[in-house]
């Protein structure tokens, strides 16, 4: 199997234009599932393609296992790459058979008819398809062509698969399933999955390593928990999942902790970022999650009052004003409170983010 490397990739469409992608650099190592996640038009898909070999960067280069194949003055054509490629729009043939479309890499490669069957039948075993190989496409779910998909771009055997949001249209519980076979398929084959979607929820259940990708830039690259839990910046923290972002004022701050004062009464022990100072003023990401509401006492905790009550299946949902700040807050759905009622309100220690009020991300 095989790695990827980054170096300086720069990728513009005109040269008045701003860059899809620049000064990127990423360390994609072997049998890793890597998801490029950020919003429309950051830069991601043209990642992509870049490592595809559809296109070659400006600048920087693209190696695989120390082997050069884009550079400015350098591009191995997609062919010569062994890598398998999924799109959004699954691309299969409408007249072809399930064997006929998965077949057809390996006859572009003079595959002996034999030995083609045998790795056709091994493909859609890997994605649940055995027995299929007669049907049509139009006879088949949309989760049944993205797997038709799959399966030819898994038969020739490729040392690294990139996908390109192949989930993106099916319906949200199909999708919850197939984000699970696709896991299973990349843990089964140890091929390197690299991924790319908009959607965080995808990008947490599938991925060994998240890339943050924000205007062409990336913003963080580590673990889902990392990257979910530990944002480098506004823009991570703000991307990834619902947080409430908002001022506040540091009350201590020594050794990398401290202690902050959010809305004039509550009070958060925080990791601070260096440079941080007692009495600066800076930003703080809560995920709703980390708030603990429950009904005013005589504790002394930070009181607020709910102001819309949400009730979401799995959660209760609120919004909490806090002085001049309005809170969002989850809670277990056997935590009730009414709308008007008093709370008291505290945060988990060391969950929060804070960030420099220093007009950086």
């Amino acid at each position: 199997m095989a790695g990827v490397t980054l170096s300086g990739i720069s990728k513009s469409y005109s040269e008045a234009g701003m860059p899809a992608v620049k000064d990127l650099n990423l360390e994609i190592r072997d049998n890793q599932f890597v998801t490029l996640l950020g919003p429309s038009g950051c830069g991601k898909t043209t990642t992509l393609r870049l490592i595809a070999g559809y296109m070659a960067p400006d600048a920087g280069s693209i190696e695989v296992d120390g082997r050069l194949l884009s550079s400015k003055d350098t591009l191995v054509l997609p062919e010569h790459r062994g890598m398998g490629m999924v799109f959004q729009n699954y691309a299969v043939w409408p007249h072809k058979t399930v064997f006929q479309n998965v077949v057809f890499g390996l006859k572009l490669r003079k595959i002996p008819t034999a030995k083609a069957r045998e790795l056709v039948d091994q493909a859609l075993s890997l994605v649940n398809l055995s027995g299929y190989e007669n049907r049509l496409p139009n006879e088949l779910s949309g989760g049944q062509q993205q797997r038709v998909a799959l399966a030819r771009s898994l038969v020739v055997e490729p040392e690294i698969l990139l996908l390109d949001e192949p989930l993106s249209n099916l319906d949200a519980k199909l999708r919850e399933h197939m984000r699970s076979e696709l896991k299973q398929l990349q843990r089964r084959t140890g091929i390197t999955f690299i991924y790319v979607t908009h959607d965080q929820a995808e990008a947490l259940a599938l991925s060994d390593q998240v890339a943050v990708i924000h205007e062409g830039r990336l913003q963080q690259f580590g673990p889902p928990r990392e990257v979910y839990a530990r944002p480098a910046n506004r823009i991570v923290a703000d991307f990834m999942g619902n947080v409430n972002l908002m001022p506040a004022k540091v009350l201590a701050a020594a050794n990398g902790k401290g202690e902050v004062l959010i809305a004039g009464n509550l009070r958060v022990k925080a990791d601070m970022p260096a440079g941080v100072a007692a009495g600066a003023d800076v930003d703080v990401a809560v995920r709703p999650e980390n708030v603990v509401l429950k009904p005013a006492g005589k504790d002394g905790e930070a009181r607020g009052t709910i102001v819309d009550q949400v009730f979401l299946g799995n959660i209760n949902e609120y919004q909490v004003r806090l002085a001049d700040q309005v809170l969002r807050v989850q809670t277990h759905p056997q935590d009730e409170f009414a709308v008007d009622a008093s709370v008291e309100i505290a945060v988990a220690p060391g969950t929060i983010s804070v960030f420099a009020r220093n007009g950086a991300a």
